[in-house]
Formats: structure tokens, C-alpha cells, sequence
């Protein structure tokens, strides 16, 4: 069946929930094989991988359609943003795992001559992953692959919000693997509270900032460690040496690809004064070129992403509301259809004082944009909210990329670019404080699936033995000379 055939908000019966007793028990049955598979081989761990994503990729049609159907998200945007991020892991998986895998000398300190010491990288046991509506494959099998490259068990929760995706994918899990080794459990808040109850080894999270702290609330009373993947107003500056053309056009798809539904994605844009009509111009034809010279078209296009659900629509429109209400100009955009969970690609002027899209993470197709004239001004407004997910700078001024780039704080950054580092596979990938801790992709998911156990053999000579008892009036003075050499610079 063709997606373009499928009604993209068909209405879809609620996902039941879990049982309890079947997730303890799989929970339980997955405990020998964690201790089985700490011994497990490279080749194995890669036959796992490769066998998940042959059946992702037999199931290609069926995503466009599962997508279609839970809101409408173009075939393209599948490759793009779904497919292609989970065949990059893979990838890095299938070439670098042996070396990944292999012990990391580490070289004696002055005080541990005579010994030899590595870094052993082992599974952490059995894990949990979370996984967001936004980008339900990719969030969702990304993290999974990094596990099992690692060689841990899995237990897999889906968002609730994509139910044709989370049943596909539910059932190629089932296909590929026994549920002793990986299994997934669709279901809505209790089916996550209780997961969350259970001792995993490593829980790995996706989602809001508020629900992180729930997270990592229920986490602590394991001790269970945690990789926090959040979000926030991610603010995007563009001065008065920046590309124009270049900035309209890669943030006009940044902010709008999955119709703003992006962690990532531009949340505000600071335009330099003196450019900023000519920015908002070119954004305007870039959007008319993608989607649709007028209102009516751009309803039609195929190329746009529906919003979630009426609930997220209706909260979006809010946001677009409140700012009309205090003063903005709305440029382009602003046509709402709650039934249809549509908004339109809206462009946002002269923002008011107070306003809530300048508070709230968006998470959909608004764009508020702010003219500045002083840089510090709007590095200061920076420092002054939460740490965000991403910061991005368009400048050609490499001065001011530089100020930019040392003076705040984010867990990733690009310069005259956006939401690209997130598909760059040798970058760590993560937050900061509210936006996140721990990092994925590539290496650093292996790293944030494994214990990074430090390993120490001693030689026969045991220089350790001048620190033991007694303590002599010789002993003393020479562990003291040893400690004083310590004030010595280090080759």
C-alpha cells in the first residue's frame, strides 16, 4: 500500500499496556544472558547488528507507510531523518567495533613504576531505552544498536504517540531477537513507571527536560546510571557578516524538517539589526520555493510533516496566540488548523516582553526571530537561560565565532550550520546540565553503553611495599621525599 494512499491522521485504536509479570519476567530471563554475553566476541556482536538492520531495511515500504500513517512524514524525511542516522551507527559499528572493543593501555605514573595497567570496556548488563515520538526509529533503534555493539541486553520502550511505527518496530525486535536477549513493550506511563522501578544497569532516556528529572529520580533508587538525552531553546545568532542565502536556506530546513518537531532544531534566531530584513525576506522565498507560494498550497504540500497530535497542536497554537497577543508581527505563516494537527511554517517578528515562545521549548513550526545590535546583549540573554542541547552562529567573522563559541555553553554547537552535527558520527552527542548528560553516536554510544573498567597488574619488584607498616623514621622521610617529587612539572 502506498503511503501517499493512507489518511495521515487515521485514528488508532490506544496502545494497551504492558503487563507487569511479563516485564519482570523477561526483565529476569535477560540476566544469564548479560552474564553470558560479557564474553561475547566481536563477530557476534556484530552478527546481531547486522541482522537488525536487514530487517529494517525489508521493512522499508512498510515504514513510509507507519510514518504516513502517524503523521504524515514524507518518504524523504523517513530516509533522511530515521533510516539514514540508524545505517550511520551501523556503519561505525560494522568497521570499528574490534578496535572499540580492544583494552587501552595506560601508562604508569611516577609512583606506579613497575606496573602495567589497562582499560578493559565492558557491558554494563542490561539496559533500558527510552525512546521519544519525534523521531521514533531513529531515537530508538540508534541507542539500540550502540547497546548491542557494546554487548548488552535490552529491554526497548517506544513512545505511546507513534503506535503504527512502535508496532513495526516491535515487531522486527521480536523477529530478530529473543525476548531473553532484546524485547520491546509498547505501552504508555505505567508501562514506563514500571520499567523505571526495575534495577537495570543502565537506563538510556530521550525526551523533555521535566520528564529527565523523573527519570533520573527513579534511577537514583538503583543507582542506576543514566545518558540524559533532553532539549530546550536551542538560539541560533546570525550577524552582520553571515551568508544570508546560505542561512535562510539550511535554517529554514533546520527548524522546519519533521515540522519543527526537532530537539535540535533552531528555537529562536538573534538577526543582527541591519540585516535582519533582508534575512527575513530571503526565509520567506525559501519557504514559498519548499512548501508553497500561499496559505492553501502549503496546507497540500506533501513535503510537510504533520504535529503529533491535537494535544501538541493545540499547545503550539497557544504559544502562537499568546505572542500575537503581546505585540509580534507574524511575517509568514500563522494559519492553524487543530483538526488537521496543521500549523503553518510561521515566521515571528517583534516578540513581546513576557511572551511564552520565548520561555518554552517550541517543538513545532514557529520561529520567533529577534533583532539585536550588541553581541554581549545577546550572549548574556544566553547565560542567563538553561544550558541548551545546541547554540548555533552564522558569521563569517571568525572574532566572533570565536566570543560566541567560549563565552556560553551547550552540548553542541556548529558554525554556518545546524542540526547537522547530530548525523556527524565522530562527534559526541549530548547535553548539558538541563539539556542533557552523557553523550551518544559513534565511539562515545559504545562508551555510554559500556563500564570503563581500569585494570592493574603489578611486577614482582612492588615498589608499593615502601608505603607499608611500620613506619620507621627512614620509611617516613622517604615516602615524604616521594610526595615532594610530585611538585615536580611532569615530562
Amino acid at each position: 500500500m502506498s503511503s501517499q494512499n493512507i489518511h495521515p491522521l487515521v485514528a488508532v485504536p490506544p496502545v494497551a499496556e504492558a503487563a507487569p509479570e511479563k516485564m519482570a519476567a523477561v526483565f529476569d530471563s535477560q540476566l544469564a544472558t548479560a552474564l553470558r554475553w560479557r564474553e561475547s566476541s566481536t563477530r557476534e556482536r556484530i552478527e546481531r547488528v547486522r541482522r537488525l538492520r536487514e530487517a529494517m531495511l525489508a521493512r522499508r515500504q512498510q515504514f513510509y507507510d507507519a510514518f504516513a500513517q502517524d503523521y504524515r512524514k514524507a518518504p524523504a524525511e523517513v530516509e533522511a531523518s530515521e533510516f539514514l542516522p540508524v545505517m550511520e551507527e551501523i556503519r561505525h559499528v560494522l568497521g570499528r567495533l574490534k578496535r572499540w572493543m580492544k583494552p587501552v593501555k595506560a601508562w604508569p605514573t611516577n609512583t606506579m613504576l613497575g606496573t602495567s595497567a589497562w582499560i578493559q570496556y565492558q557491558p554494563r548488563g542490561r539496559v533500558l531505552i527510552i525512546a521519544p515520538w519525534n523521531y521514533p526509529l531513529s531515537l530508538c533503534f540508534g541507542p539500540l544498536v550502540s547497546a548491542l555493539a557494546a554487548g548488552n541486553t535490552a529491554i526497548i520502550k517506544p513512545s505511546e504517540m507513534m503506535p503504527a511505527v512502535s508496532a513495526l518496530m516491535a515487531s522486527i525486535i521480536a523477529e530478530v531477537f529473543p525476548e531473553n536477549e532484546v524485547a520491546l513493550f509498547e505501552g504508555s506511563l505505567p508501562t514506563s513507571t514500571a520499567l523505571l522501578a526495575m534495577p537495570f544497569d543502565h537506563i538510556f532516556f530521550t525526551g523533555s527536560p521535566a520528564v529527565g528529572k523523573i527519570v533520573m529520580a527513579a534511577a537514583a533508587k538503583n543507582l542506576t546510571s543514566v545518558t540524559l538525552e533532553l532539549g530546550g531553546k536551542s538560539p541560533t545568532i546570525v550577524d552582520d557578516s553571515a551568508n544570508l542565502t546560505l542561512a535562510a536556506e539550511t535554517i529554514m530546513w533546520g527548524k522546519f524538517i519533521n515540522n519543527g518537531q526537532t530537539c535540535v532544531a533552531p528555537d529562536l534566531v538573534y538577526v543582527h539589526k541591519s540585516v535582519k530584513a533582508d534575512f527575513i525576506a530571503k526565509c520567506k522565498a525559501v519557504l514559498q520555493t519548499r512548501y508553497g507560494a500561499g496559505p492553501a498550497q502549503q496546507k497540500d504540500s506533501p513535503d510537510l510533516t504533520r504535529i503529533v497530535n491535537r494535544r501538541h497542536t493545540q499547545r503550539v497554537a497557544s504559544l502562537l496566540t499568546d505572542a500575537v497577543a503581546r505585540g509580534a508581527v507574524v511575517q509568514t505563516g500563522g494559519e492553524v488548523d487543530e483538526a488537521s494537527c496543521y500549523i503553518a511554517p510561521t515566521l515571528l517578528d517583534n516578540i513581546g516582553p513576557g511572551s511564552a515562545i520565548l520561555e518554552e521549548e517550541i517543538f513545532g513550526p514557529l520561529l520567533p526571530i529577534i533583532e539585536y545590535e550588541q553581541i554581549d546583549r545577546v550572549l548574556e540573554e544566553i547565560n542567563a537561560a538553561p544550558k541548551p542541547l545546541a547554540l548555533y552562529i552564522w558569521s563569517t567573522n571568525q572574532k566572533q565565532i570565536d566570543k560566541v563559541l567560549l563565552r556560553t555553553s551547550s552540548g553542541g554547537a556548529c558554525v554556518n550550520h545546524c542540526v547537522a552535527q547530530f548525523a556527524h558520527g565522530n562527534l559526541p552527542f549530548g547535553g548539558v546540565n538541563n539539556s542533557g548528560m552523557g553523550n551518544a553516536h559513534g565511539i562515545y554510544g559504545f562508551r555510554a553503553f559500556s563500564h570503563e573498567r581500569g585494570v592493574l597488574r603489578s611486577s614482582p619488584l612492588m615498589l608499593i611495599k615502601m608505603f607499608f607498616p611500620p613506619y620507621t623514621a627512614n620509611r617516613t622521610m622517604l615516602i615524604r621525599k616521594t610526595v615532594d617529587m610530585l611538585r615536580l612539572p611532569m615530562l
